[in-house]
């Protein structure tokens, strides 16, 4: 692949919050469904066949990987460089190329697909879509005071604040706002979430300019980022239930 950094830049936010992944490969490209081990974040990533220059799979496969490892090896990649992965004897192989050659093998790990939520069966009440950078800001903001957060949907706005033992944060977008892009609710719903995950998930801002939100009042958020024909990174995270 020829846009090498877009892998890069994937595998490194998922690193953050998965330490050991199962990659789907076959005809349509690599997926990843994984849990972090305290079952409280699901990541749902998804790599079309598109966005690279080749691409030969015989048959459908599963590969099994160290994240820490692979995404060592991935922050190797320069400016340019292209990248190839090649399955053999049990190992990743991963070539860098550009004006010289660099080769790493990764070793395929022996494990079993973890039990996964079911993810396709959520529904949620709240649905905003909003701009990355100010999803990104607001959540910055508020690990300066808190450790977590309320997001809360109304008809008219959308709005997301952090309190801690002295200082509050609060981000807010009327309807109008050019950052927000969208925004469907009934009634007002608002939730509470850990800014510890958060803070690791933004980080797919680097992927995609617009977030897409979902989530009802102690319940599950799911947060997608979706660059059109070029990667899919979504994730689920357990509420905080509010005491409120």
């Amino acid at each position: 692949m020829s846009d090498s950094g877009l892998l890069k830049d994937s595998i490194s936010t998922i690193g953050e919050l998965i330490d050991e992944g199962i990659f789907k490969i076959n005809k349509n490209g690599l997926s990843l469904i994984a849990a972090d081990r305290a079952m409280v974040a699901v990541v749902d990533f998804k790599l079309p066949a598109t966005v690279f220059d080749e691409f030969n799979v015989d048959k459908e496969q599963t590969i099994a990987i160290n994240m820490t490892n692979l995404v060592s090896v991935l922050k190797r990649i320069g400016p340019n460089e292209k990248l190839e992965l090649n399955l053999k004897d049990n190992k990743l192989e991963i070539v860098m190329t550009n004006s010289s050659k660099r080769k790493f093998t990764v070793p395929l790990l022996d494990i079993s697909q973890e039990e996964i939520p079911p993810i396709d069966q959520l529904e949620f009440t709240a649905k905003v879509k909003v701009k990355a950078d100010v999803l990104k800001s607001g959540i910055d903001d508020a690990i300066i005071v808190g450790d977590s957060i309320v997001l809360e949907a109304a008809s008219n706005r959308f709005s997301m604040k952090a309190t801690g033992d002295i200082s509050s944060a609060e981000l807010t977008l009327e309807k109008g706002n050019e950052a927000l892009l969208d925004l469907n609710v009934t009634g007002i719903v608002k939730s509470r979430y850990p800014l510890e995950y958060l803070k690791k998930m933004i980080k797919a801002s680097k992927l995609a300019s617009e977030t897409n939100l979902r989530w009802s009042k102690d319940y599950p958020m799911r947060m997608d980022f979706i660059t059109v024909d070029k990667v899919s990174m979504g994730f689920i995270l357990a509420p905080r239930v509010s005491e409120e």
